[in-house]
């Protein structure tokens, strides 16, 4: 056996800088540290010195291995660096480009949302953001819908467990807590925040219990607007619709309202509109989106005297409006990741 002492560091040092391989440090390594090596085997030896010489020669022991362990892993870095250089070619320059570079681009929903943000900016709305986790009060009540409406259902709406607790200092949040199913959420705390004149766009990420098929998935995009001031009517809520549709699909679209039912709307309305360059669509009447007059009862909720101000509220899906401008057939494709999908646009 080595003398336990420097002199084994610099007879493992030696070995090590003859080794070329791999396979030759582990069996070198093997030789010193492993289960039958030479400090292993010393280690075992301790037992017959006297007890006061046990823990000097168990500190040389491990002095000893922490400063083989060294040499091993420099040499270990050094085979990598010559195994890295033999494949890629010496010299290897580091600072030379890939050879491939794929440039980025906007996904299709990115570059829908900012044409709409756009035509509406244009009219004079500003966009707002708010929270994917909201309550019941800003998610249904606010909005005069009540408790029997089929989307405070759980099999319709994303409610948060019971236990879920969010710090507020608002007297509106309760402990009931849900993924919206609907970015009208933002107008409601937007009128809380400010009085009218409110002419405002909130786009974002919805959720809700659907069942994932070629046009339904449970994470969607809505865009919604909503213009409150005095004498706002029907007239200036078509006339706005009218602007936006033609911007986005061509002069020559044309639209129409039916009747329709929507809790924080009245009267309300589905807007259908028709176009030309739709593909198979083309001059059809398609449904698009949902609006209406501002309920009264939202107004009241929030704070606004529905007797000296109006105001329309319209919404529509962004997934259904990108696959209308891009002939695109499967709502899953937008989450799919898949480049052949995604470099199209």
């Amino acid at each position: 056996m080595p003398p336990l002492n420097d002199y084994l560091i610099e007879e493992v040092s030696g070995k090590i800088a003859a080794i070329e391989s791999f396979a030759a440090m582990e069996e070198l390594k093997a030789a010193y540290l492993g289960p039958n090596g030479t400090l292993r085997n010393a280690m075992k030896g301790m037992k017959d010195f006297p007890p006061e010489e046990r823990a000097e020669f168990g500190k040389k022991i491990n002095y000893l291995k922490n400063e083989i362990e060294t040499l091993f892993a420099t040499k270990s870095e050094e085979l990598e660096a010559k195994t890295l250089r033999q494949k890629m070619g010496d010299p290897f320059d580091i600072s030379l480009d890939a050879r491939e570079r794929f440039p980025g681009n906007l996904h299709p929903l990115t570059k829908t949302r900012q044409r709409v943000e756009e035509i509406f900016n244009q009219m004079g709305f500003c966009t707002v953001d708010g929270t994917e986790i909201e309550t019941e009060w800003y998610c249904f009540d606010a909005l005069n819908t009540p408790l029997s409406h089929p989307a405070r259902d759980v099999m319709d709406t994303f409610f948060m467990p019971q236990n879920i607790r969010m710090a507020t200092t608002s007297k509106h949040e309760t402990e009931c807590y849900l993924l919206r199913s609907h970015t009208s959420t933002v107008q409601i705390r937007t009128m809380l925040k400010q009085q009218p004149p409110i002419r405002i766009i909130s786009p974002g990420r919805t959720f809700r219990r659907d069942t994932t098929d070629a046009t339904h998935s449970a994470n969607f995009h809505q865009f919604e607007a909503l213009y409150v001031d005095e004498n706002v009517t029907v007239c200036a809520l078509k006339a706005t619709l009218d602007h936006f549709l033609k911007a986005l699909f061509g002069s020559q679209t044309e639209m129409r309202l039916r009747p329709s039912f929507f809790p924080f709307t009245e009267p309300s309305f589905e807007v259908d509109f028709r176009s030309t360059g739709l593909g198979k669509l083309s001059n059809q009447w398609i449904e698009i989106l949902g609006c209406g007059m501002v309920d009264p009862n939202v107004f009241e909720s929030v704070g606004i005297d529905s007797e000296k101000y109006s105001g329309f509220a319209a919404g529509l899906g962004l997934e259904r409006l990108a696959m209308l401008l891009y002939g695109i057939d499967d709502v899953r494709l937008f989450y799919q990741n898949d480049l052949r999908f995604l470099e199209q646009f």
